[in-house]
């Protein structure tokens, strides 16, 4: 039944997060609906409750890919890179970043991929590398918000994170 050649048969869930994706991006979270999806998919109305049951369990697979792509962002990027990472993820998909950390779904261990990738890259830590990483992933996060939300307008976002990361340094406690 599609209309906008956007599906190929056997290829349905992945279609549908795709558009769900867009519409979350274009629209907000308050124009996704299973019924209003199915319409811009050109399939039924029918169609999306096969792969999806509720919008709940659609927003947790849209919350679940994008922690995935964030995952994938940051494992691919040294350490000095991967505040920067983050942050580029959040302003560039900032609808879904909301989603994903909104606690509207319950993602279960899902995010876990994220922090691990910054763990692992404070592993030279030793047995403070959970708090480097629990302190790094804190200070992105916050900074990811502040933007979004509009804070620190006027300035060049790139080097403004650039420049606030380089402020910082993550390193083991000192001894006495």
């Amino acid at each position: 039944m599609s209309t906008s050649g956007s599906y190929h048969h056997g290829d349905l869930r992945a279609a549908l997060l795709r558009t769900a994706g867009k519409m979350l991006e274009k629209e907000g979270l308050a124009s996704l609906s299973l019924r209003e999806l199915a319409r811009r998919a050109g399939v039924s109305h029918n169609a999306p409750y096969r792969h999806f049951p509720d919008r709940e369990s659609l927003l947790a697979a849209l919350a679940g890919e994008g922690l995935e792509r964030l995952g994938n962002a940051l494992a691919s990027r040294p350490r000095r890179q991967m505040g920067e990472a983050y942050v580029e993820f959040a302003l560039a998909h900032p609808q879904r970043f909301r989603l994903m950390f909104s606690g509207l779904v319950p993602l279960a261990n899902r995010d876990r991929r994220a922090y691990e990738s910054l763990q692992e890259a404070f592993v030279d830590l030793g047995e403070h590398a959970p708090y480097a990483a629990a302190a790094a992933w804190g200070l992105v996060h916050g900074l990811s918000h502040l933007l979004l939300d509009g804070h620190f307008e006027g300035r060049d976002k790139q080097r403004f994170v650039r420049d606030v990361l380089s402020t910082v340094r993550f390193s083991a406690p000192r001894t006495a």
